[in-house]
């Protein structure tokens, strides 16, 4: 006897062909772009103008040797170096690409860089006033931003892709005075600690603040915002440096969030904060723990506590653990959780502390965070002695 036939009424045919013939003629989903976005104080610590160059000259400084190492063994597509020397005319990009990063270290594979930002920095240049109050000027501590020689402490930008260096914005120039609310220091007495004509010459940036936009796909253009608030230490009871630590972070906030950037004004005369609706991630030594140290209270919680901000993935390592057991000192009163600490200070009276970020936006897809710092016996911690900060890196997805 024949098996009687189940005819599967012609709708529900048509339906399974048309469902078929979607997924044959569907266009392949779009590959997702990974990045590996860093920053890395590397505290060259050079004591005079040019220095840096003729490191980079030799191919054989070990302090860069081993940022080189880190660089090949991380392999980071956008990363920040903060205190990497400023020197007007010197391919230092170059110098560095081809002298260390193109070299293997220690086995390691080279890693080049074919695109990067720089830009003049406040540090070093003469303000023309006494900043200190110690009654003399043209100290260190008098410049724009602290330094011995212009350029001193710098930043560098280093990328696997394009930057639009036309597009790039940069406030060096943006005057502390002009931010609403600013945090003028004062003396107990209550009285502003610098008079009027020198209050109204004093930039907001020890260093500078750059918005650096990198074409990571033919679709995507990541603002790379970076900048390294001067240290909250080093002053007095008038907290000038604590208080400008607070409002150069706080630059970020007026850039980045809407109505709050109408008066940010940059070096070529352009007005007005990020444009909502696109991609960013801040970089850099910001100085700013958020639970130790001397930071003046609420300096960084604007980024920590906000909803705008992707906090998925706290960038952390084993090592920071480790050394605030074993170093002891100051790390044994402390709040915050040594996992997450990115630098490594003297344990006697700051002991170590979550100086430097990387702060993406909640747009961003974070798949993997950290900070380069082995445990002892873990492959690499020979090499964090380069610097006492380390290198936190932060993957995202586009």
């Amino acid at each position: 006897m024949t098996e009687p036939r189940v005819l599967m009424p012609i709708g529900r045919v048509a339906a399974a062909l048309l469902l078929l013939l979607s997924f044959i003629l569907a266009p392949p989903a779009a590959a997702q772009t990974r990045v590996r976005f860093a920053t890395f104080n590397v505290a060259m610590g050079l004591e005079s103008e040019g220095e840096l160059a003729a490191r980079l000259a030799t191919g054989e400084d070990e302090n860069l040797r081993k940022l080189a190492e880190i660089l090949q063994r991380m392999r980071p597509d956008v990363i920040l170096l903060n205190e990497f020397d400023y020197h007007q005319g010197v391919d230092a990009a170059g110098l560095l690409n081809r002298n260390y990063l193109a070299v293997a270290q220690h086995g390691r594979e080279p890693i080049e860089y074919p695109y990067h930002f720089v830009a003049p920095v406040n540090t070093g240049v003469d303000s023309g006033v006494d900043l200190n109050d110690n009654g003399v000027t043209g100290e260190p501590a008098d410049a724009r931003g602290y330094g011995a020689f212009p350029g001193q402490y710098g930043m560098l930008l280093l990328s696997r892709f394009p930057i639009d260096q036309d597009s790039a914005r940069t406030f060096r120039n943006f005057l502390w005075s002009d931010m609403p609310g600013a945090m003028h220091p004062v003396r107990e007495n209550g009285e502003p600690y610098w008079p009027e004509s020198a209050w109204l010459r004093i930039p907001l940036s020890s260093k500078s603040h750059w918005d650096v936009p990198v074409q990571v796909d033919e679709t995507t253009t990541v603002h790379f915002l970076a900048s390294h608030p001067t240290p909250p230490v080093f002053d007095g009871p008038e907290d000038r440096n604590g208080r400008r630590n607070h409002d150069e972070i706080r630059f970020w906030v007026d850039y980045l969030f809407a109505g709050r950037g109408d008066h940010i004004y940059d070096d070529r005369g352009g007005r007005g904060g990020l444009a909502s609706g696109e991609t960013w991630i801040i970089a850099g030594d910001l100085n700013a723990d958020p639970e130790d140290g001397d930071t003046l209270v609420g300096s960084i919680d604007e980024f920590t506590e906000n909803p705008q901000v992707n906090w998925t993935c706290i960038p952390g390592s084993a090592g920071g653990i480790e050394a605030a057991r074993e170093q002891g000192g100051a790390n044994a009163h402390h709040a915050g959780n040594p996992e997450y600490d990115t630098a490594d200070f003297n344990d006697r009276y700051t002991g170590n502390l979550r100086a430097d970020y990387l702060i993406a936006s909640r747009r961003n897809t974070v798949t993997a965070c950290g900070v380069y710092w082995p445990a002892t016996g873990e492959e690499g911690a020979e090499l964090v002695d380069l610097s006492d900060h380390r290198m936190v890196w932060m993957d995202l997805e586009f």
